[in-house]
């Protein structure tokens, strides 16, 4: 398992901007993140090697934050709001609906995933849009005001 040259440049030029290894962690692991899909055990070890910090280090990061993954997830991560504005708007119904459309369970943090790899389901406590609650977020893209029928149109639009 290695680093991607262009990934071994980005790492490098961090480097160069922080003027402390480990305060380059963060950039680093969501570039690594970017490379494997995910952050198991052997990514870590090399993330560690790479900047020349201690593994412990790596993986308290890791393990702390909800946007770094330990295991693979779908092609669309589908990141249902399920707090307060979300839920008093409706969210538990549709991430019902959700779950019983993809065949799959949402959980905390990091959810299930479909047989075919297409679609990860996780409910996440707060998205910053609760002025259009209820809404999701699928991969880097913002679904505000969700009604069924808006979620239907979505995931069919996917490619």
């Amino acid at each position: 398992m290695q680093l991607k040259p262009e990934t071994k440049t980005k790492i490098k030029a961090l480097l160069e901007r922080y003027p402390r290894r480990q305060a380059t962690l963060l950039p680093v692991l969501h570039l690594v993140q970017e490379d494997f899909g995910y952050l198991s055990d052997e990514v870590e070890e090399l993330v560690a090697k790479e900047l020349d910090i201690p593994r412990a280090a790596v993986s308290e990061v890791v393990t702390f934050y909800t946007m770094f993954y330990r295991e693979p997830i779908g092609k669309y991560h589908i990141m249902a709001c399920h707090n307060l504005s979300c839920t008093l708007m409706g969210a538990e119904k549709l991430i019902q609906h959700l779950e019983h459309r993809l065949g799959v369970q949402s959980k905390a943090h990091l959810g299930e995933t479909t047989e075919d790899g297409r679609f990860t389901l996780t409910r996440v406590e707060c998205l910053g849009a609760c002025g259009e609650a209820p809404m999701m977020q699928i991969n880097d893209k913002y679904h505000l005001n969700l009604t069924i029928e808006k979620i239907d149109k979505i995931l069919e639009e996917l490619p």
